[in-house]
């Protein structure tokens, strides 16, 4: 009996060291085997009108994952893009996000903020970690479990210009929005909102849609309104449309526009009418004029390679992309896994420096950010310079002032 009990141990040990290699390859439950890729799901535009914002996201997503697989990726394990194109049209947007949701951990886009709103709550219910692109408010008021932001929200670049306002004692302001636009809709909904806070009044209140092509009715109402200052809420072509027309119409308002035009992709087209415009745009886009230091080092961290691959500085909607992915290699890291709701709880944990500025997401903030990382620009000679206001705040942003 005891021969017959030896024979049998040594069946299952042998038994058991066949399994062990195959019970190696399988891997835990929570994401795949470890020789399996960490699958990053990218929802952007690269066609329609969007296009040069989601260009720029999907080169910057695409430098980071480059880097960090250069390194030797995530938990042991290589990191894979699986992309989609929106088209700009948020029933694409859907249709590419239901395509992957099953074959990605995670998801980052879209740009365009109504694509943006229509995926957000597929993403929600399949409890997949969405780092969204958009700068829209809804998304993350109220929060969401799953869903956080990355670029800053309109409503703080709302915030950051009325801030601005108020240092240069401009205190009446003709608004013009797009009205088929969330990001836009919102950006102008707060300015209207918080006017007042900051001893601001909006003299003209005007509306455009994404498809217009002449704003002369809105210059010839504002030029005599008393404005001080004309600050155009829109994205894409609108905004290289209105800057031309504008100059050219001769009109003398100062004009402001968001950072939805803190691009070479707006400024090249523009050309020269561009010079003198004050643009805002994220920190990571102003990086040359800031102090040395953390926030500094990771903003060349994007911009050095970028520049020696695509020939010019990375914009604003690369930053946007580029912190995205930041976020979520960190997040994947706490987490030591790719399980959705242990990386959603490393992302409430997050403290993070990234070009876009330091994010600090909570169970309370998706967004992360506050308007103290946007800067308000001058362009000169095609480039944006902070002006002397917004060069000194975020010096002392930077800086811990």
């Amino acid at each position: 009996m005891g021969r017959t009990l030896t024979k049998a141990r040594t069946a299952a040990l042998a038994a058991l060291t066949l399994l062990a290699p195959l019970t190696a390859a399988c891997g835990d439950s929570e994401g795949g085997g470890s020789g399996d890729p960490i699958k990053v799901g990218l929802i952007v535009s690269v066609t329609g009108n969007y296009t040069p914002l989601g260009s720029e996201d999907k080169k910057a997503v695409e430098l980071a994952v480059e880097q960090v697989n250069a390194k030797g990726g995530l938990l042991g394990r290589k990191v894979e893009i699986v992309f989609r194109d929106d088209k700009t049209q948020p029933d694409q947007a859907v249709l590419g996000f239901n395509a992957i949701k099953r074959d990605i951990d995670a998801v980052i886009g879209p740009v365009f903020s109504n694509c943006a709103l229509a995926v957000e709550p597929i993403a929600e219910r399949e409890k997949i970690p969405y780092l969204s692109l958009a700068p829209v408010t809804e998304q993350v008021q109220p929060i969401k479990k799953y869903i956080f932001v990355t670029p800053a929200l309109s409503a703080m670049y709302a915030e950051r210009y009325l801030q601005y306002f108020q240092s240069q004692k401009i205190t009446k302001v003709a608004v013009a929005h797009d009205r088929t636009a969330s990001y836009s809709v919102a950006g102008r909904r707060t300015v209207v909102e918080l006017a007042g806070k900051y001893g601001v009044q909006i003299v003209r209140d005007e509306t455009f849609e994404t498809t217009t092509s002449d704003f002369s009715p809105i210059f010839t109402r504002i030029k005599d309104s008393g404005a001080q200052a004309f600050l155009f809420w829109g994205s894409g072509a609108p905004g290289v449309t209105m800057t031309k027309q504008y100059v050219a119409s001769g009109v003398k308002i100062p004009l402001m526009l968001t950072g939805s035009q803190a691009s070479t992709l707006w400024t090249k087209p523009v050309g020269q009418a561009a010079e003198g415009v004050t643009v805002q745009s994220a920190i990571g886009v102003v990086g040359d004029h800031l102090p040395p230091g953390p926030q500094k080092q990771v903003i060349d961290q994007l911009a050095k390679p970028y520049q020696q691959k695509y020939g010019y500085y990375p914009p604003q909607f690369a930053q946007d992309g580029y912190s995205a992915a930041l976020l979520l290699f960190e997040a994947i890291r706490k987490a030591d896994s790719t399980d959705g709701e242990k990386i959603q709880q490393a992302l409430e944990r997050m403290d993070l420096i990234t070009p876009n500025g330091r994010f600090r997401y909570s169970p309370t903030d998706h967004s992360g950010l506050s308007p103290d990382y946007i800067s308000v620009n001058t362009v000169k000679n095609g480039q944006f310079v902070p002006t002397p206001w917004a060069k000194e705040q975020l010096t002392k942003t930077v800086s811990g002032g």
